[in-house]
C-alpha cells in the first residue's frame, strides 16, 4: 500500500478525543464530515477503527495499534516542520508540560512565572500527574521527573541538585507516641501514606543502610493521592508521612513538623526536564531549556 496519509489527522483527532463531535469542533470541520473522513479511511484499511455506540467512542484493537504507531510520528513531523517554519521566529505558541507532582521546584512558582514573563508569546500548559506515560504518544512537549524512571532514548536536563526523601511527624504525635530509632520501627506507628492512584498499593517507603538500599511496606492508616492532604494530616498530629525533602522543608523551618530516620536516606539523582531526542527543536521549547539552565547555573 502507497503512502496517503488522507484521514488520519482525523483519525487521530478522533482517537485522543474519544469523540466525533469534539474532534469536528478541534479540526474546525462538521461532524459528518469526521465521519466520512473516518469510514472512507476504514474502507481504506479494510479494518474498523473505532468502537461507536450512541454514548461512547473507543478504539478497537487495530485502532489501538494505529494509533500507537502514528501519534509518535505525526508529532515528530509536526515539530520538524514548526522547527522549519519557526527557525527565526520569537518563541510563541503552546507549550505542554507533564509534571511530577513532587518536582516542588519547578512547581515552585518562580521558574514558570519567570518563564512567562521572559516569553509572552508562550502559553504554558502544566498538568501535574505522576502517571507513567509515553509523553510523545499523549501530546506533550516535555516532562519533568526523576532522573531514575526516565527513559534512556530521552534528553534529560538537570532542573534540580540532588535529593533526599525523609519522613516527618508533628512535635504532638512525637510527644504522645514517640520516635522511631529505626525503619522497622514504623509498622509500630501510625502512618500516611502515598499511592498514585486508586486500587494501587501504597508506596514502598525507601531507607538505605551500610551502603544497601531497601524498602519498608508501612501499613498507612490513612492513605491518599494528594501531597497536601499528607502535610495536613501530618501537621494535626495525625500521624508520620513521608516524601521529598524539599516538600516538607518549609514546615522543618517552623518547627511544625520534625525529621526522623535522616540517618536512613541517602541522597539521589534530582529532576529532570526530559524531551524526545530530535534534531531540531521547536523556538517554544528551544527557551523553556535555555531558561532552565540559566536558572540553574545562577542557583
Amino acid at each position: 500500500m502507497g503512502l496517503d496519509l488522507t484521514g488520519i489527522p482525523v483519525f487521530l483527532a478522533v482517537a485522543e478525543a474519544r469523540s466525533f463531535r469534539v474532534a469536528a469542533q478541534h479540526l474546525g470541520i462538521t461532524r459528518p464530515a469526521v465521519s466520512l473522513a473516518i469510514r472512507r479511511l476504514e474502507d481504506r484499511l479494510g479494518v474498523a477503527l473505532f468502537h461507536r455506540t450512541t454514548r461512547s467512542v473507543s478504539l478497537t484493537e487495530a485502532g489501538q495499534q494505529l494509533h500507537q504507531r502514528m501519534a509518535p510520528a505525526i508529532a515528530e513531523i509536526g515539530a520538524a516542520l514548526d522547527a522549519t517554519a519557526d527557525r527565526d521566529a520569537a518563541p510563541s505558541g503552546l507549550l505542554r508540560l507533564a509534571v511530577s507532582s513532587i518536582a516542588e521546584r519547578f512547581l515552585s512558582g518562580p521558574l514558570l512565572a519567570q518563564f512567562a514573563l521572559a516569553h509572552p508569546a508562550v502559553t504554558l500548559d502544566v498538568t501535574v500527574t505522576d502517571a507513567e506515560f509515553d509523553i510523545v504518544a499523549e501530546g506533550f512537549d516535555a516532562g519533568v521527573r526523576l532522573g531514575e524512571v526516565i527513559d534512556q532514548d530521552m534528553i534529560a536536563i538537570p532542573v534540580s541538585g540532588p535529593q533526599r526523601q525523609t519522613a516527618v511527624a508533628a512535635p504532638s504525635y512525637i510527644a504522645r507516641f514517640g520516635r522511631p530509632a529505626h525503619p522497622a520501627d514504623l509498622a509500630r506507628h501510625r502512618c500516611i501514606g502515598w499511592r498514585p492512584a486508586p486500587h494501587t498499593a501504597p508506596y514502598r517507603w525507601e531507607f538505605g543502610e551500610e551502603g544497601r538500599e531497601y524498602d519498608v511496606a508501612v501499613d498507612p492508616q490513612v492513605t491518599t493521592n494528594d501531597m497536601q492532604l499528607m502535610i495536613r494530616t501530618a501537621l494535626a498530629g495525625g500521624g508520620i508521612t513521608f516524601g521529598m525533602e524539599e516538600t516538607f522543608r518549609p514546615f522543618v523551618s517552623s518547627g511544625q513538623l520534625v525529621p526522623l530516620l535522616q540517618d536512613f536516606f541517602p541522597p539521589f539523582a534530582g529532576f529532570y526536564l526530559y524531551f524526545p531526542n530530535r534534531r531540531n527543536l521547536a523556538p517554544k521549547l528551544r527557551a523553556l531549556i535555555d531558561h532552565v539552565r540559566w536558572t540553574e547555573a545562577g542557583s
